[in-house]
């Protein structure tokens, strides 16, 4: 059993143990309960799995096997059964053929059940009063168990015609016994029966028995199974027409015969035409109607009183008897197994379709989304980038600049050294989160000018934000992390579209300064083109919904009309960016001002840092919902801003990687070579996409050949944080400002490369 997670007991420099600080216990907690979350998620993709293994299964599209054998040698087949009646049994195991009695037919038909041509032929057997015997496939049958239920209770039989209609001389005996068991249990779960009849896919008459067929009936007789063939044969499948039908199904001078129709399988409006006049004519012929046992039942008549006897006692015992008596009551086990059955196939039946529909939506939302990228990033380029632009007078005055710091002793000489060399005049204020590293006597020591160093009691970030904005002395105060560097000339790019005073906060250009490993450049590919790229459209739009925490500036006066930074979700820099928006005040892009920030260097890290990303938003999304019935500013960012935002960052990104399932269901299942090219068509268009990212950035195409990894890998990766996400917001789960385990690897702005 697995221990409890406790936080770890650290050591002070005198070698006391010191009690976990409020953040550590805050952590173990959330790991603690985050445990049994991931698990649900990973869960709900299994299950998601399982829905679609089983309707491909269903469909033949998993495990599906055409071929059918023609042309085989019979010599192993018995002369009396290749001779005999379309009736095989084996009664003591020795194989024995029955005929249909003279002037009697029994209508077989074959492939159902089907939802629009079995009905119609239940519905002419009920209206002359003849009864059929149909060999059920039995994924239809779980596809459809209402029409077997109404077949049984009508007075029909039924056998068995495999579960995906395969040649079963093909297969294995673990194959032939698992078609076999698998249809029982569908028409257990449907009607509350198993059969004893059965009929082979692509058989005919017992002549055409074969040396590879023969010992899978065999098997089966030793297994109490009564295999049924034909004497006629409709060919309806090959639809001749009506005449044509009725007259190849009629038997010669007046014999018996097993019939074969088809109620699946096909378009079938010329068997259901032709039937009733069949019907008819062979009544006015002096024909009767029965079941496979009731022809059974009509030969054994003829028989010795005893073996008479013998047979009623059996046949006394089946539900109905007579012309059920094939059928045997499901009980135990086999029954709710069925049922469990019926019920998994009802679920997959409604899953994979509405999932089919949503990937056409979520294929039109993301193809739109990288139509809208394109052509307003392109005019935001364009518009920032004229010679003649501008936001109004330079702003050249002072500025705040509050650096939260939490642990961050490998970060924070770096972080303060690029401030140091900034262009712009700036007061720098750390605000130590109660670190226990020594960030705030590393920060002190370093004796930089305009450098204050605040101190408080582990808070988390918001409250350190906070509180960075009331020691702050001037107007326009700049925000980033702890572990984040500023190019020289990025304050002053920063600042400018404050000159608008209508601009309540800029957001910045976030780069990865550790892209040097795959996790890194991975998400320096993500940083242009799905962050940066994102913020020229909304910035556009007027409907920016975050700035990023590495790297922002704010009007200190529309920060406290907000309410300051709030604690009451994960995600403080969204928060106060849509807080913003309804307020009235404008929030714009500038793609010059350049942050080189840490990003998480393993997958572990990643996963914490993305999950609580997009479960802050969703947090976020949910604190402002009034905006979308609000008027005014507020009203307009709920009806533009909110949408777009639902769309794009929680409904498209959870739903997007279904891409890649069906891609890979459709490879290994349907058409390899048609799934590779709608695949690569994608990849394609995302490529384009990135690459003009990478050229606004002015960043190196190399990073780029890393993409198709990218997409196969990272983004299962996002699908399974945000499924994460979305089970702890609908289970109420909390959680805490999670600390990145920091290197210190971006010590100088790296360059584009």
């Amino acid at each position: 059993m697995t221990a409890p997670t406790t936080p770890p007991t650290t050591r002070t420099a005198r070698g006391r143990r010191r009690a976990p600080s409020r953040m550590e216990r805050a952590a173990g907690r959330a790991a603690a309960l985050q445990r049994p979350r991931v698990l649900l998620a990973l869960l709900l993709l299994l299950a998601l799995t399982c829905v679609m293994l089983l309707d491909g299964y269903l469909r033949a599209e998993v495990g599906g096997d055409e071929r059918v054998r023609t042309g085989a040698s019979s010599s192993d087949v018995p002369d009396d059964v290749l001779d005999g009646g379309p009736i095989l049994t084996f009664p003591g195991g020795r194989a024995t053929t029955v005929s249909v009695p003279d002037k009697t037919i029994v209508l077989t038909f074959d492939d159902g059940p089907d939802p629009t041509w079995t009905p119609q032929v239940l519905e002419i057997l009920d209206e002359y009063d003849v009864p059929g015997t149909f060999f059920l496939v039995g994924s239809m049958v779980s596809r459809h168990p209402d029409i077997v239920r109404k077949m049984v209770e009508q007075g029909d039989e039924v056998g068995v015609h495999t579960f995906t209609h395969v040649d079963l001389s093909y297969q294995s005996r673990a194959r032939v016994t698992r078609e076999i068991e698998q249809t029982q249990l569908a028409l257990a779960g449907a009607a509350g029966i198993t059969t004893t009849l059965f009929r082979a896919p692509y058989s005919s008459e017992t002549d055409a028995i074969d040396n590879y067929s023969w010992p899978v009936y065999e098997s089966l007789g030793a297994d109490g199974y009564t295999s049924v063939f034909i004497d006629t044969d409709s060919d309806d499948w090959k639809r001749p027409g009506v005449s044509k039908i009725v007259e190849w199904a009629t038997p010669e001078d007046g014999e018996g015969a097993s019939v074969l129709f088809h109620d699946a399988g096909g378009e079938r409006s010329q068997t259901i035409e032709a039937l009733p006049k069949y019907i008819e004519k062979m009544k006015a012929k002096g024909y009767t109607f029965t079941t496979v046992s009731g022809a059974m039942a009509e030969q054994q008549s003829q028989q010795p009183q005893e073996a008479q006897q013998s047979e009623q006692s059996q046949q006394s015992q089946q539900p109905g008897g007579g012309l059920q008596a094939a059928h045997h009551k499901a009980t135990g086990a086999t029954l709710y197994e069925g049922k469990a059955l019926i019920a998994a196939v009802a679920v997959a039946e409604w899953t994979v379709p509405a999932l089919s529909a949503g990937l056409v939506v979520v294929g039109v939302a993301v193809m739109g989304r990288f139509a809208m990228m394109l052509v307003l990033a392109r005019r935001h380029h364009r518009q920032r980038n004229r010679r003649r632009f501008g936001w109004g007078p330079p702003v050249t005055g002072p500025v705040s600049v509050i650096v939260p710091a939490y642990n961050e002793k490998e970060c924070i000489e770096a972080t303060l050294r690029s401030l140091a060399r900034s262009t712009h005049p700036v007061e720098i204020v750390v605000v130590d989160d109660g670190s226990t590293d020594g960030t705030a006597e590393i920060a002190e020591s370093l004796g930089l000018p305009g450098v204050r160093v605040v101190r408080q009691a582990n808070a988390g970030k918001p409250a350190a934000l906070n509180n960075g904005v009331r020691h702050a002395r001037y107007d326009i105060v700049v925000m980033m992390d702890g572990d984040t560097v500023f190019e020289p000339d990025t304050v002053r790019h920063l600042v400018q579209p404050f000159a608008d005073p209508s601009v309540g906060a800029v957001a910045g250009n976030a780069k990865v300064g550790n892209r040097r490993t795959l996790v890194g450049a991975w998400q320096h590919i993500e940083y242009v083109m799905g962050f940066n790229l994102d913020r020229r459209m909304y910035d556009l739009l007027r409907c920016m919904p975050t700035i990023p925490g590495a790297i922002g500036a704010f009007r200190r006066e529309a920060v406290l009309q907000a309410g300051g930074m709030s604690d009451d979700t994960l995600a403080e820099d969204t928060d106060i960016t849509i807080a913003l928006h309804r307020a009235g005040w404008r929030v714009v892009y500038e793609e010059h001002a350049r942050a080189w920030t840490e990003a998480p260097a393993s997958l572990g890290q990643l996963w914490s840092q993305r999950h609580r990303w997009s479960y802050g938003t969703m947090q976020a999304l949910w604190k402002h919902r009034r905006s979308l019935t609000d008027k005014g500013p507020s009203g307009r960012f709920g009806r533009v801003g909110m949408p777009l935002v639902v769309l794009f960052q929680v409904v498209t990104p959870v739903f997007a990687p279904l891409i890649d399932v069906f891609t890979v269901y459709s490879m290994l299942f349907v058409d390899f070579r048609a799934a590779l090219l709608a695949w690569l068509a994608v990849l394609g268009v995302q490529l384009v996409c990135a690459a003009y990212a990478f050229r606004l950035d002015r960043e190196k195409y190399r990073y780029l050949l890393m993409m198709p990894l990218q997409q196969m890998a990272y983004r299962q990766m996002m699908y399974l944080v945000l499924i994460h996400s979305c089970v702890t917001a609908l289970t109420g789960g909390r959680l805490r400002w999670q600390k990145l385990k920091r290197t210190g690897e971006v010590g100088t702005p790296a360059g584009s490369g």
